[in-house]
């Protein structure tokens, strides 16, 4: 029988082998493994979060490697954290966070004796301690109207940090007794010991406190976001109005003024404040040198350093702070064109190895390419760590007295990561670093305290998740810790099957990675197949690697099951490439990455593999952005769009975020033109599918209004999918229902 569009649209009306529910049902197929990985102090046990239900509800965990015992550690009173028992300010920490855990979602262990251990659990109700050989107990009550914030054990574990009414309290374990040590705050624009929004969705950086190491000090920011007029989100979908109905953000927008952001020490017993000679934030001049408070970390000896950042992301100054007198030098100062990125690999070595007594391992990317560098107490760079074309991404751990640094990287490939080991004072004779990690793939490692054992959790295209105690000094795996059998059976079920990567080349020769997800010849005939392009595109992000995560990209697999055949690729300006390329797209959103994706649709249809003039695009966020502004610059290539919670014009987005990328609207007025989905309306001929969350506090519903407008105008045809109670995406498993079938709808009916 010869296979036609309409037999394959009966066929995909017919087949139910792969329900749209799979698509919504968390955690994806595989991701049921342990998660929050960690070594007891001693290295007896290791702990991890996990569902034995498969479910995103867990529970606290531990296994004994020397008997091969697991138990049970906590278990929530009530079931512990679920959507409902939230306070507003967690709720929005969880969206920063992208968390979508349940149960028990974080903990951090605390040496409480020589020959005890205990883990502190912060739940909606309160801090619960749980000792090993005891039975839970609720250390410090939480409420809805005044929940306790971002808990933290300072290191000798003797105390508890935690905010609460935004200012900074202290919990001395020992006596019982809580002592508020911040005052001041009024609840409104000025606040103590909390990240700004700024710093959470943007910076990486979640905390707005850090214990010193001998656990005498804290220092925190004080936040002022009085210089920032309030964006104003109104609850749309609720049943009441007023004040209830409705929420205030202080958003900084690319352009406007930030938050002023000074940075102070305490003493944990409470005390004056010592305020540091810093002040970022409040001026919007592009040559404000402290713009951004990035990083703030402590050395042994009390010495206190903080990473600030200009407003242009081109400059980066570490400061060495005297905390008795708040008085500062420059360590170091990072410069570079295109910009400077932040990162947490900012080291100290403290053991006192003579010349380098007091130095640090700092990363930079003034090569091209992230690497390690070792600079003595005085800021001066004295040799490179790491060289080459590929890029170093995380330190996982330093041995100062083996002289060795072990670190995760691309070394093998910008399509894997790896646990590499290599000398942290290098010689003439400087090999290439060893690799620890066996197997393809993508490798996250925890190292014990000891340094001579790690976790490794590891997964690939072809494996999900399963994780190893392996040996630190040649890799070799001790015991495997967790399998997935289960997952096989369902894979099979669902016919998952890997996608394959391919190498395309961008149109001045650049080689750019994709992923091809092609239907199954044996039911939908050969291709050509109508083709759905699946992307992100934006900095800081990948989706073209081997990971297991591209497996259960479920709704890749559901399109794929029904014929389509789905293709994603990482244009330029996608991480893990080097500053070269992800730099491509400073000051031109909108330009190379949308060419780029125009380069691999007509790869595939050289290849045979794709239908012309039956493709289309779908993201989410910069996604978002970049399939609505390629679907109207490109109407001869792709014929609709699914853009969910897009940027439409960015002069609507936030000022770190926008101003690295695309520099101040005032100085770059005609890239903000042309990067704007609203300027290229005009050309618009195919069909547009808009999905967002009505309370989106991220990207707000006003870019998806500023291009329905511009859609009006020009009298060009599109269709809205609103979420009344949903912020940047939605969360509840009916509302992603509702979604997905109503995009599997509109692709039915416009591919």
């Amino acid at each position: 029988m010869t296979v036609t569009d309409e037999t394959v649209m009966d066929v995909l009306d017919g087949s139910d082998c792969f329900p749209i529910e799979e698509i919504v049902h968390y955690p994806l197929p595989g991701y049921g493994a342990p998660t929050s990985v960690a070594f007891s102090p001693d290295d007896s046990l290791v702990t991890y979060l996990y569902s034995s239900e498969n479910t995103l509800n867990r529970n606290l965990f531990s296994f004994d490697p020397t008997t091969g015992k697991q138990d049970l550690l906590f278990n929530p009173p009530g079931g512990g954290l679920d959507e409902d028992n939230l306070s507003a300010e967690e709720k929005l920490r969880r969206e920063r966070l992208r968390e979508r855990g349940l149960g028990v979602t974080r903990y951090e262990w605390v040496k409480t004796g020589p020959h005890e251990n205990a883990v502190m659990v912060p739940l909606p109700a309160g801090i619960y301690f749980q000792n090993l050989s005891s039975q839970p107990q609720l250390k410090l009550q939480s409420a809805p109207t005044s929940p306790v914030i971002d808990p933290h054990l300072s290191p000798d574990g003797s105390m508890l940090s935690y905010v609460r009414d935004n200012e900074l309290h202290v919990l001395d374990l020992l006596q019982n007794e809580s002592k508020q040590i911040t005052f001041g705050a009024d609840g409104k624009t000025l606040t103590h010991g909390v990240a700004e929004y700024i710093a959470q969705e943007e910076m990486d950086r979640r905390h707005g406190y850090w214990w010193s190491l001998d656990s005498k000090f804290i220092a925190f920011t004080q936040v002022d976001s009085s210089a920032i007029p309030n964006f104003t989100i109104v609850h749309q979908g609720h049943s009441t109005t007023g004040p209830d109905a409705q929420e205030d953000h202080a958003y900084p927008f690319a352009g406007g003024p930030n938050a002023n952001v000074r940075l102070g020490v305490v003493s944990a017993n409470g005390g004056e404040v010592t305020w540091m000679d810093v002040f970022c934030g409040g001026k919007d001049q592009a040559n404000h040198d402290e713009e951004y408070l990035a990083r703030v970390n402590w050395m042994h000896g009390n010495i206190l350093t903080a990473q600030v950042l200009n407003r242009s992301h081109s400059k980066l100054k570490i400061l060495k702070f005297d905390i008795q007198t708040g008085e500062r030098e420059v360590l170091l100062v990072e410069e570079h064109d295109t910009w400077v990125s932040l990162h947490d690999c900012f080291t100290p070595l403290d053991k006192g190895l003579g010349k380098f007594s007091g130095g640090f391992i700092w990363a930079s990317e003034k090569t091209g390419f992230k690497h390690l560098y070792l600079h003595d107490a005085s800021g001066k760079c004295l040799e490179p760590i790491t060289q080459g074309d590929w890029m170093v991404e995380q330190i996982a751990g330093v041995n100062e007295a083996a002289g060795l640094v072990y670190f995760t990287g691309t070394l093998d490939s910008p399509l894997e990561c790896h646990l590499y080991c290599t000398k942290l004072f290098p010689d003439e004779n400087c090999a290439l670093p060893l690799k620890l990690t066996k197997g393809k793939g993508k490798h996250v490692v925890v190292i014990d305290h000891q340094m001579r054992r790690y976790i490794d959790i590891h997964d690939s295209l072809d494996y999900p998740p399963r994780i190893s105690l392996c040996d630190l000094q040649d890799g070799s795996v001790i015991m495997p810790l967790y399998e997935q059998p289960l997952a096989v059976t369902k894979n099979k079920k669902l016919q998952l099957q890997p996608p394959e990567i391919f190498e395309v080349q961008a149109k001045d020769g650049t080689t750019l990675y994709g992923v091809l997800y092609k239907p199954d010849a044996t039911k939908f005939g050969p291709p050509p197949y109508k083709t759905m392009v699946s992307v992100y595109g934006g900095p800081s992000v990948q989706l073209a690697c081997d990971s297991w995560v591209n497996t259960v990209d479920m709704r890749a697999q559901h399109l794929r099951s029904k014929g389509i055949l789905v293709w994603k690729m990482d244009n330029r300006g996608s991480a893990r490439r080097g500053i070269k390329f992800e730099g491509a797209v400073k000051n031109n959103f909108g330009l190379l990455d949308a060419e780029d994706q125009v380069s691999g649709a007509e790869w595939l249809i050289k290849q045979g593999l794709t239908k012309a003039g039956h493709i289309g695009i779908y993201g989410w966020s910069y996604g978002g952005y970049l399939s609505a502004i390629s679907l109207c610059r490109f109407p001869d290539v792709f014929r609709c769009a699914i853009s969910g919670a897009p940027v439409t014009s960015w002069d609507g987005y936030d000022t770190f975020y926008t101003e690295k990328y695309m520099g101040l609207p005032t100085e770059n007025q005609s890239g903000y033109a042309f990067g704007a989905v609203l300027h290229h309306v005009p050309d618009l001929n195919g069909k547009l599918l808009l999905v967002h969350g009505l309370i989106d506090e991220n990207v707000h519903f006003r870019h998806t209004a500023r291009l329905v407008n511009a859609l009006v105008a020009a009298r060009k045809p599109y269709e809205l999918l609103i979420f009344p109670d949903a912020r940047h995406m939605p969360r509840p498993v009916k509302d992603r229902l509702y979604m997905e079938e109503r995009i599997w709808d509109f692709i039915k009916r416009t591919l």
